[in-house]
């Protein structure tokens, strides 16, 4: 018997009131109608440990690293295939890379308010174990009809570690652990793609294109034992089979628990949870420009999977070593390290001052991060070939790291901004995020070799910083009009309501 049935056991018969829930630690909603966490419950998420914390988001994060890498290593394996199978450059490129982004879009939009609806523990346990099924696939099957299907698959699946980890990362922390913890993982998000071209080239040149997918099984096999061992963190699920054990113990069938995700049926749910990422796309100016820009900038690493290798061969790298500058832009993820410090700095200083908390205050990251992109982007557009010859392949490596440095804070920054709007229901937030952004890291690779044969390196490089130059007037759009336009927002409103009553944060911020 676990503790929480001890505990019912031995209050077994009393009436249903305030001093039988707190010796559970739960509570009555202010209305009396439904039993919430009270603010010391260790079986809370925020509550468990910290050993306990680390370890479940450890997996989970590492499952999203791997997963990642082996999405951008298809880049690699589509070179070497497409030989094989005497296709195009273009439509190979379709079948190994833009197809599991296009699956990951798609399942982007299910899974996660799936998982706030039903929990994330068993989603995480069967995509990872199909996952490896649909990898072996991938190179068992000898036809493009193998790939096809495993890539698609394995893309549809990959979404779950890639939106819900948000989500999980909400469940156990609150703001002020975010900060970190986010940044944590959009870093080993982003290094996954960065070393999956490298992973990719060094593999299939030494072992074969199938041996990317025959290794990804194998270690997606032992993921999947590992997550048998993480807990449930869903708040709002835990508590629903809190108060059904205390129902089933007690007899006092009159007490029911605080679930904003309760859905009756599966229609109810199918019209609120799988349509609610898109209605917030469409109807969430916050949603809507935070997809935008973050997907941009998600897309331009697989643009550059593509673009890359040419212009540093042309620079006089070998086929192999010229996917090794991705490595200058994770150098440039770790500088986010300092701009984590100031994110804590401004929290504490507006804490000490008494100041409720504001998604804003955790923008830094964002103000800094927009102008590095923009200026990092005509710095390398400027400092390759074939217009600028003469400048040695440094210059425009040390380019890639401010470049790197500023796409990991607009995913950390932004990825935190929707999580602390949105607040329970960050994961459906994220996922409308994740379908711009894998809909657009699909299309990046197909036009963007095109778009640097048709205008030169330079100028398809300055089309992009361009881009960036005008993502520099949305930081004043937010910091000055970010808490007027969730004021109007129904839905942010309502999210922050459902926070209060039912969440926990043991440190306030």
């Amino acid at each position: 018997m676990d503790t929480v049935d001890q505990e019912l056991s031995a209050v077994s018969g009393l009436e249903p009131h305030q001093q039988l829930l707190e010796s559970f630690s739960l509570e009555f909603t202010p209305d009396g109608g439904h039993v919430r966490w009270s603010a010391s419950n260790h079986r809370h998420p925020r509550n468990w440990s910290t050993i306990r914390k680390s370890f479940d988001i450890s997996i989970v994060i590492f499952l999203d690293l791997y997963t990642t890498a082996v999405s951008t290593a298809g880049s690699s394996a589509a070179t070497i295939a497409e030989k094989e199978w005497d296709i195009s450059h273009t439509l190979a490129i379709f079948i190994f890379v833009s197809l599991y982004l296009l699956g990951q879009g798609i399942g982007g939009v299910l899974f996660p308010p799936y998982s706030e609806t039903f929990g994330r523990k068993k989603l995480y346990i069967v995509s990872t174990a199909l996952y490896s099924i649909f990898c072996v696939v991938v190179g068992v099957v000898p036809s493009m009809a193998g790939v096809i299907v495993g890539r698609f698959t394995t893309g549809f699946l990959s979404a779950i570690p890639t939106t819900v980890v948000v989500g999980s990362i909400e469940d156990m922390f609150n703001s002020k652990g975010r900060i970190w913890l986010i940044f944590l993982w959009a870093i080993v998000s982003n290094l996954g793609l960065i070393i999956g071209p490298i992973m990719g080239t060094y593999i299939t040149l030494t072992l074969g294109w199938r041996w990317v997918f025959y290794i990804a099984a194998i270690v997606n096999g032992v993921i999947t034992l590992l997550l048998f061992s993480i807990r449930e963190s869903r708040p709002s699920l835990l508590l629903v089979r809190e108060v059904a054990k205390l129902r089933k113990i007690t007899g006092i069938e009159t007490l029911q628990a605080l679930n904003p995700d309760h859905t009756p049926s599966l229609h109810m749910f199918a019209r609120l949870a799988l349509f609610r990422p898109l209605r917030l796309l469409v109807t969430e100016p916050i949603v809507f420009l935070v997809s935008i820009m973050s997907a941009v900038a998600f897309a331009l690493i697989y643009l550059f999977t593509e673009a890359l290798p040419p212009i540093y061969e042309s620079f006089g790298f070998s086929s192999s070593s010229a996917s090794l500058p991705f490595l200058a832009i994770g150098v440039g993820l770790l500088a986010g390290i300092p701009t984590r410090m100031l994110d804590n700095w401004v929290l504490a200083r507006h804490k000490r001052k008494g100041h409720p908390f504001a998604p804003e205050y955790k923008l830094i990251g964002f103000i800094i991060g927009a102008p590095v992109l923009a200026g990092g982007l005509w710095c390398f557009a400027w400092t390759i070939p074939p217009r600028i010859p003469s400048v040695h392949w440094l210059v425009s490596t040390v380019a890639l790291g401010f470049i790197g440095y500023a796409l990991n804070e607009f995913d950390t920054v932004l990825a935190g901004y929707l999580a602390d709007s949105y607040l329970s229901y960050a994961a459906s937030g994220f996922a409308a995020l994740a379908l711009v952004r894998s809909t657009m890291s699909a299309l990046f690779p197909l036009f963007g070799v095109r778009m640097f044969e048709a205008l030169d390196a330079n100028i398809a490089v300055s089309v992009l910083a361009a881009l960036a130059t005008v993502f520099c007037l949305v930081p004043r759009l937010f910091t000055k009009h970010g808490p007027q336009i969730r004021a109007r927002s129904k839905f942010a409103r309502y999210s922050l309501q459902v926070h209060r009553e039912n969440g926990v944060d043991s440190e306030g911020y």
